[in-house]
């Protein structure tokens, strides 16, 4: 059977090492260095969430350490907490907005994972029962239905929102 690919080719590029010349992407968004591309819905004293930008799912978030952390084991008891309270902050944000019939939530650790960024970092990827397509079903390919780009005001104001009222906190 012949397969055709529908490639993001800034993903490649990416894949390819083509990165950005920085010491680390996520250290660089948390600076807002301009030479990466900044799309953070959250930004607080410990941690950020931003969307990813080559996302699996719209609304795909990574909570990230604002200070260079490389193992979980590294987090202080607070850094642990607060990135918890986070977790649960956006799952609430995602399931306000964009309705998802559920979540993937983890780490990729090491470079055995997959992990491409050595900058500790939680997905949360919002998953939909409507992901399969007529592309997956006959070539085999996989579109993505939103730029991350579209869905970052939605979900920063309503990482806003949520914190002003005090609907992010765990109980």
């Amino acid at each position: 059977m012949d397969r055709s690919y529908l490639f993001n080719t800034e993903k490649i590029k990416y894949v390819k090492g083509g990165r950005p010349d920085v010491d680390c992407i996520l250290c660089a968004i948390c600076r807002h260095d301009p030479r990466v591309k900044d799309l953070t819905v959250y930004s607080g004293r410990l941690f950020t969430v931003a969307l990813n930008l080559y996302p699996f799912n719209p609304g795909h978030l990574m909570i990230f350490p604002n200070r260079h952390v490389c193992r979980l084991s590294e987090l202080t008891t607070e850094e642990a907490v607060e990135m918890h309270r986070l977790l649960v902050l956006s799952i609430g944000v995602i399931d306000s907005e964009l309705s998802p019939s559920g979540y993937n939530t983890g780490y990729n650790l090491g470079c055995g994972s997959g992990a491409s960024i050595p900058h500790l970092h939680q997905h949360v990827v919002p998953r939909y029962d409507n992901e399969v397509g007529f592309l997956d079903v006959l070539s085999g390919t996989r579109v993505m239905v939103s730029d991350p780009v579209e869905v970052l005001d939605k979900l920063s104001a309503a990482f806003r929102a949520a914190e002003e009222t005090g609907n992010g906190e765990t109980r």
